[in-house]
């Protein structure tokens, strides 16, 4: 694809043109991906998923639409796709598409849902994880929520009222489903024993879980039964999968903050693991919504995992042989036939599907998805030094013409062990419209980021605002000196821990003339209390004096005009935390905007509706034409 500078810049109204592809499936022959596309419905304000198919031999193909629906996966012997997508307008429910013609057929009748397909070997029974409420039954929605430990809520689902995620298995030929474990528990997605006579799982059955925090490898036969706990407590699991015979496991020793590393496991051993050896002080990203990653896999013998490298997820090989370009973020991945099919953003594209072949060699890109009219702004990295000598690193975007001080907006990302990549998003296109502007955008990754080692991924830990703000600073002084940034025109913004930053550093200085906080945690204290991981982000995140690291404790320092955008549903930063915050500005009469999003979980701008993800992105650039003086029109 070719860009030229006669070509428009993205404008805001892209948001409803962006097709992004993801969780890709390469058929066990190696000759063709099938992909999720999502896709924009603006009149319906709703995300719309689609199956698509490509050819990988065929290089003049063009990939085509299958069906409506999401999570594709390949029966063994390559015939039929197994795909999730709502039925008779209701939750989502596996269905099964034979790839020799036909139209797709409903597999499962699951009351509150299915979940992604795992075939059996011999492609005779599909297990998966899904919801499971008490009794078999979806619970009564205006019955007393009864609660005994902190975890009966989560965001995006809101109270669970005692639904639980457990193991079902359907037979292919007849549709019969029976549930195979059954408990107070969440059992996480399901891989088969090569001789299909054993599921693999993690859950955490532990009484004090919500308190605790854990997760062990269990074993089940697909028929029901006692689950058999394989690992030993020394070990926090998040995913297991059979290679061979035996067991891959992602977890964490030791600290509950810290990188997720890889071990094998002999099911049929002691419950010790053996660390993968893979070179690398980075860690393992599984691939979660905002944190982009891909699920491990054998290629010709040899463990392909995903990593975070300095903002960017890549696929490397072990031990410590990346397969990708530097300046991509892979978002899931699938191997068969000694090929590798992935999906990777780059600064011009929010992502596409490329191939690698056998013995290395350049990736391949079969996809096309990117929008073919409008050029992004290609962020530049740039490394800082903090005072006391710690290298931070970012993106700087702006426009490549500009030649005098301009605004500037600091955007700080999530987590805080989230991580900014060069690459383009259809979440932020609030920066390319500020650059366009005539704004400089920098995209700070401060230490707790991740990417940049344990040491640098934990220095935050129990220093919320106290560690990082000499970081943020460091970076706008050098770009103040270089006369990138005009200094009387400084603005901060930023979302979940970035929310929680920017009402942080308007307390900690008088240097920004206005500020945005998305999805903000301002009292540390009640958040402990209210949010789905308030335990963990009081007790493992910020122990300590909680009132220090609460941007709350400093409020009266504030005198920036301030923008709260919050979803109603939040359940990770609940919405009273911005509530907090308003209140105090008001009654300190600090120019402050309240903008609630009706039904909106915390994820709301990665997945929410489309028309709250434009308001979202309009009203960022709307308060810093309002208060940034002399801002470009």
């Amino acid at each position: 694809m070719a860009y030229g500078s006669d070509m428009p810049r993205l404008a805001l109204e892209d948001l409803h043109r962006f097709a992004v592809p993801s969780d890709p499936a390469l058929r066990p022959d190696g000759g063709a991906v099938a992909y999720t596309l999502t896709t924009v419905d603006r009149d319906g304000d709703e995300n719309r998923s689609e199956i698509w198919l490509v050819s990988c031999d065929d290089p003049g193909a063009q990939p085509r639409r299958l069906a409506a629906g999401s999570s594709p996966r390949w029966s063994p012997d390559g015939r039929t796709l197994a795909f999730l997508r709502p039925a008779g307008g209701g939750a989502a429910q596996l269905h099964l598409l034979p790839m020799d013609g036909g139209e797709p057929s409903v597999l499962t009748s699951a009351a509150l849902g299915a979940g992604a397909a795992c075939w059996s070997p011999d492609g005779t029974r599909i297990a998966y994880s899904g919801p499971a409420g008490p009794g078999g039954q979806a619970p009564d929605p205006n019955a007393p929520v009864v609660a005994d430990r902190l975890d009966h809520k989560a965001d995006g689902a809101g109270l669970l009222r005692g639904v639980t995620t457990q193991l079902f298995v359907v037979d292919v030929a007849s549709g019969e489903s029976a549930q195979v474990t059954e408990g107070d528990f969440h059992a996480g997605e399901p891989s088969w024993a090569p001789d299909g006579g054993r599921l693999a799982f993690v859950a955490d059955m532990e009484p004090d879980r919500d308190l605790e925090y854990g997760g062990a490898v269990y074993l089940v036969p697909p028929e029901g039964g006692v689950p058999e706990r394989l690992t030993d407590p020394g070990i926090i699991c998040a995913g297991v999968w059979w290679l061979g015979d035996r067991l891959l496991i992602a977890g964490m020793k030791g600290e509950l903050v810290g990188h997720v590393r890889l071990y094998t496991l002999d099911p049929g051993g002691d419950g010790g693991v053996a660390e993968v050896e893979t070179g690398l002080d980075r860690n393992v990203m599984l691939g979660h919504p905002g944190y982009p990653g891909a699920t491990p896999a054998l290629l010709g013998g040899e463990l392909v995992f995903c990593v975070r490298d300095r903002g960017c997820s890549h696929l490397y090989q072990a031990p410590g042989r990346r397969l990708v370009p530097e300046e991509v973020s892979v978002s899931g991945a699938s191997v068969a036939a000694g090929r590798i099919a992935y999906v990777a953003a780059d600064p011009r594209t929010a992502g596409e599907v490329f191939l690698l072949e056998p013995g290395g060699g350049e990736p391949r890109r079969l996809t096309g998805h990117a929008l073919p009219d409008a050029e992004p702004y290609t962020p530049v990295r740039r490394t800082f030094t903090a005072p006391d000598g710690t290298e931070v690193e970012g993106f700087v975007l702006r426009d490549e013409n500009a030649t005098t001080p301009g605004p500037l907006l600091l955007d700080v990302h999530g987590g805080p062990h989230n991580a900014w990549a060069p690459v383009l998003d259809g979440f932020h296109l609030y920066h390319h419209v500020l650059a366009a502007r005539g704004w400089t955008v920098l995209a700070l990754n401060p230490r707790g980021s991740d990417g940049y080692g344990e040491a640098f991924y934990t220095a935050a830990v129990g220093a919320w605002g106290l560690a990082d703000t000499q970081d943020f600073l460091a970076a706008i002084d050098d770009l103040v000196a270089d006369g990138v940034a005009d200094p009387e025109r400084l603005a901060v913004t930023g979302y979940s821990y970035g929310g929680y930053m920017t009402c942080w550093l308007t307390g900690a200085t008088d240097r920004f003339k206005a500020a945005i906080a998305g999805g903000a945690v301002t009292d540390l204290a009640v958040a402990g209390g209210t949010s789905d991981l308030g335990h963990l982000i009081a007790t493992q995140e910020c122990p300590g004096d909680l009132a220090a690291q609460s941007p709350l404790t400093r409020v009266g320092e504030v005198t920036a005009p301030t923008l709260l955008l919050h979803g109603e549903n939040d359940d990770r930063c609940p919405i009273g935390q911005s509530e907090q915050w308003f209140a105090a500005l008001r009654e300190r009469r600090v120019p402050v905007r309240l903008v609630r999003y009706p039904g909106a979980s915390h994820l709301f701008i990665l997945n929410g509706r489309p028309s709250h993800r434009y308001d979202y992105n309009e009203r960022i650039l709307a308060w810093l034409e309002q208060w940034v003086s002399g801002s470009p029109s």
